[in-house]
Formats: C-alpha cells, sequence, structure tokens
C-alpha cells in the first residue's frame, strides 16, 4: 500500500476494512457507503479461497475428493486422501487493482495416521502490504504494516468407507492496527471452530463410472473480535455453512470429468434497518451472543424470507482430467447485488509431474465492478506416499 494511502490513525479502521472486505466492499464505498444490506463481519479474510484447484473451479470445493487443502474447505476428506500425507503451498497478490503489496498464502499439511484417521495443520496469512501513516495536519507518523493470521489444527475420521466427520480448532490474530495510546487500539484475537461431513458413493451413470459426494462444513464458530476491549467494537467471526455436491463421470481411462456446486451462507446477524433515531424498523437486533446469532441468521433479515434467499451465494465448477496428469477448470460465482455483488467467472489448470502437483487460476470480471478482476493464484502439492 505503500504511497496509496496517507490516512489520520483515527480513520485507518476505514482503509483496513475496505481492504479486506474486497470486492463487496468497492461497490459499498462507490457512492454513499452502501448498496445494499451487506452483513458485516470482522477477518473476513478467513472465507478467502486460498487454493488454485477451486478457485479455478468458481471457489467450489467443499464436496471435492482427493483435495490437498482439505482443512479449508471440509477437513472430514483428509482421511480419504489418495496419498497418506500431503502439503501445499498456494500464493494469492490480492486487490492488485487498488495496492501493489497485499497478498495471501497458505500453508497446509495434512497426513493419514492410520486407514480411519487424519489430522492436519495450516496456516494462512493474510499481509496487507505497507500504510504510510499522517495525522490531522498531514504530517508523517511513520508506516505501519498490518497482518493478520490463522493456524488450523483438524482432526478427521472415517465411519466406514464412505462417510466421515471432521473437526478445526483455529486460532485468530488480527494486527490492523500499530499500538495507539490515544485510541487504545490494540491486535484482535479469538478462537473458532469447524464442524464438517462427509459422503461420497461409487455406482455406474449411463454406462459410465461415476463418483458422488455430498460435504457440508460449518466455520469459524467463536467468540466475537475486538481491537479495544469493548463490548461496542466487537465484530462476529465470519462464521459460514457450506453445502456442496460434486460428481466425477469416468468417461474412459483416460478421460475425467467432475462437476462441482456449492452454496454459501454466512451465519452472522443481519443488521436492521432504522429510523434516523437509531431505532429497529424492520428486522432484528445484531446484540446477541454468538449461538443466537448463528441460529438467527436464518430469520432475522428485514426483507423476510425472500432476502434470506439473497444471502446465499452460489458457486459451480467444472474440471476436466485428461491421464490423471492435465487439468482444465472453470467456474462461475455469484453474489446477489444487494449482499456485495460479486460475480464473476474463473479458469484454471493443474499439471501432475510424478508427485508434485503445480495448480493456477484466473479470476475474470469487470475492473468497474470489483477489485477482484485479473486476480491470480499458484500453489504447489507435494503428494508423499501416494497410492
Amino acid at each position: 500500500m505503500k504511497n496509496i494511502y496517507s490516512v489520520p490513525r483515527k480513520k485507518l479502521l476505514l482503509v483496513i476494512l475496505f481492504l479486506c472486505i474486497g470486492s463487496g466492499a468497492y461497490a459499498q464505498f462507490s457512492s454513499d457507503g452502501r448498496t445494499g444490506n451487506v452483513i458485516p463481519t470482522g477477518v473476513p479474510f478467513l472465507l478467502v479461497s486460498p487454493d488454485p484447484r477451486s478457485s479455478g473451479m468458481g471457489d467450489a470445493g467443499v464436496a471435492l475428493e482427493d483435495d490437498a487443502n482439505a482443512t479449508f474447505w471440509n477437513p472430514s476428506k483428509m482421511v480419504f486422501m489418495k496419498s497418506n500425507s500431503s502439503v501445499s503451498l498456494s500464493y494469492c497478490p490480492w486487490l492488485r487493482n487498488l495496492v501493489s503489496d497485499a497478498n495471501i498464502s497458505y500453508l497446509n499439511f495434512q497426513a493419514k495416521t492410520d486407514d480411519r484417521t487424519a489430522i492436519g495443520v495450516s496456516m494462512r496469512y493474510f499481509n496487507l502490504g505497507k500504510i504510510d501513516l499522517a495525522d490531522a495536519n498531514n504530517t508523517s507518523q511513520g508506516a505501519y504494516s498490518p497482518y493478520e493470521y490463522a493456524i488450523d489444527a483438524s482432526l478427521a475420521r472415517s465411519f466406514g468407507d464412505n462417510f466421515s466427520l471432521g473437526f478445526t480448532i483455529r486460532y485468530i490474530s488480527s494486527h490492523i492496527f500499530n499500538s495507539d495510546a490515544n485510541y487504545k487500539l490494540q491486535a484482535g484475537s479469538s478462537v473458532g471452530a469447524d464442524l464438517s461431513l462427509f459422503y461420497r458413493n461409487k455406482f455406474d451413470l449411463f454406462g459410465k463410472e461415476s463418483h458422488f459426494s455430498f460435504g457440508t462444513d460449518i466455520s469459524n464458530i467463536g467468540s466475537e473480535i475486538s481491537y479495544d476491549n469493548t463490548i461496542a467494537s466487537q465484530s462476529f467471526l465470519p462464521a459460514n455453512l457450506k453445502l456442496g455436491i460434486a460428481n466425477t463421470w469416468v468417461l474412459d481411462n483416460e478421460n475425467e470429468l467432475t462437476l462441482a456446486v456449492d452454496l454459501n451462507k454466512l451465519l452472522v446477524p443481519t443488521p436492521p434497518q432504522t429510523d434516523s433515531n437509531g431505532r429497529i424498523i424492520k428486522g432484528k437486533s445484531t446484540d446477541v451472543s454468538v449461538p443466537a446469532g448463528i441460529f438467527g441468521s436464518f430469520s432475522d433479515a428485514p426483507g423476510g424470507f425472500s432476502e434470506e434467499l439473497q444471502e446465499i451465494n452460489y458457486s459451480a465448477g467444472l474440471e476436466y482430467a485428461f491421464n490423471h496428469r492435465f487439468f482444465l477448470r472453470t467456474g462461475y460465482f455469484y453474489e446477489n447485488p444487494n449482499k456485495g455483488n460479486r460475480q464473476y467467472a474463473t479458469f484454471g489448470v493443474g499439471y501432475k509431474y510424478d508427485f508434485m502437483d503445480f495448480n493456477f487460476s484466473y479470476l475474470a470480471a469487470s475492473q468497474q465492478k470489483t477489485p477482484l478482476a485479473n486476480t491470480l493464484r499458484f500453489g504447489i502439492v507435494f503428494n508423499l506416499g501416494r497410492k
């Protein structure tokens, strides 16, 4: 962010929130501050897809089999890996239409401990670049490099050959402020958890071998995060429900085609409609506990059931595999215009060489509508002890 923003420290939070929220924020801040009843959360980087494979398929991944980044999408899948263990690393330059030095990195390790159990650990690191600070008189106050990270530990256990459950515990740390004696701002931290399920089955469809799978993951269930130890400033973690299906058709010995579809919904209270005095006109108060916020998120939209449906995001993707070595991917992501308006197509390629997988994805969208346009992701996977 060098030479992009020079702001008083009091206003730094607005800049950081703008950068973290991404495409939704771009639309919201382009005119009068909002384009719809967008649901705000803390640390939204936790929802950013880290790996190029699923990113190339429209961000669909909760039900994909043989996933080297299962700890993010659905930890339950780890126990059905084709390799005994894997290490994956991915990198994504972030919001390059706005800033030049923000990026997201992801490191993941997962391994089977026996035929029924698998474990995984991972780390996400969000580097927001460098911010030049200035006071109200535009006097330089030095520079600060904000960052956020999350460290995960996951466990998966299968029950039979086709069904598994998973659990993740997560530590989250957000350093979007430097120490500020005047405003008493500090790093925020929280602990969250994920619960997941995975089911797969093999059958014949139209005379071809077919692999069907279903997955669900409830992520980021945890305490609110704050930067000044006051209840008024606390923000919900981006608790999220992912549901997905995938099906792979084995066309012949060399060709396979996979279709994946995901649905996502934030399990966070929707802001109500209020009058000029702050009294609620429609909707419900967001001053609730985390469990109440999660369960209430299905019925608290001011616009009723129709608005609840608008809060569902849709991802769909295709993957073509040739000889289990070369992969072509495409997909589409849709978010309702009233809820952030992220809409984009994605493309990706992959190549498997010996025990290594190389993956790349590209996000195609209008630069006028979203700063996510032209987002690239790069990744490499080391498959150890592959069957």
